[in-house]
């Protein structure tokens, strides 16, 4: 629930505060009850951006884990997980901005990418699960040089835990970048392994060695 609300976007720090945040040592903190005071809802906004979530049962104030069980699903769970859900939808509607990716440094590169080329990305498909993929095309001829998404990290890196995602930039390899790649960089995900390439944005790399596979798959994709 939490990556599903929260995940492209984030916190404008200086509204927190008059919505009725807290201040801390390390970051900011709101409660809210819930369910006629039942449970209470805490939510911590690190000073990097990092939110957390959690619904206290005050009746014992232990975190309510039946709320997090996806097989549990209507009943009081469900009406318990809908209140919670609101609480942290007005949250992100009041304190949140939109932003076209989940990571930080996919939102950097689109950036500079924009300044660089000036080109924004578009976002062709119709379908939930594809709907937030951007691609970036060269104006000419449309085709595309670059696209970015959020997979599971297990599809790259097979030891991954099955719940963490990354975002990733597909790129036209190189012709004198051969594997084995460099930390970051990893064989395309969904996509010929001999042509393309998948960067990791998730800092391991950085922003000017992702700009630099960018501006190689920019002109080996020229028309």
């Amino acid at each position: 629930m939490q990556e599903k609300i929260f995940s492209a976007k984030r916190p404008i720090l200086s509204k927190l505060v008059a919505f009725g945040f807290q201040k801390t040592d390390g970051g900011f903190v709101f409660k809210q009850d819930f369910m006629d005071g039942d449970f209470t809802a805490i939510v911590s906004i690190s000073f990097d951006g990092k939110v957390d979530c959690r619904a206290i049962d005050n009746m014992n104030d232990e975190e309510y884990a039946p709320l997090h069980a996806s097989g549990i699903v209507g009943g009081y769970v469900g009406d318990v997980r809908l209140a919670f859900e609101k609480v942290l939808q007005f949250i992100a509607k009041n304190c949140f901005e939109d932003v076209l990716f989940v990571s930080d440094q996919a939102n950097r590169i689109t950036e500079k990418i924009a300044k660089n080329y000036g080109i924004l990305p578009d976002f062709p498909w119709d379908d939930e699960k594809f709907k937030p993929y951007g691609v970036f095309r060269h104006k000419d001829s449309g085709k595309w040089f670059a696209l970015i998404m959020n997979i599971k990290r297990k599809s790259i890196v097979p030891s991954a835990d099955e719940k963490q995602t990354v975002d990733v930039i597909n790129l036209k390899r190189s012709k004198d970048l051969v594997e084995p790649y460099p930390d970051g960089v990893f064989p395309a995900y969904h996509m010929n392994h001999k042509l393309w390439l998948s960067v990791a944005l998730d800092d391991t790399l950085s922003d000017a060695s992702v700009l630099s596979l960018i501006q190689s798959s920019f002109e080996a994709t020229k028309k």
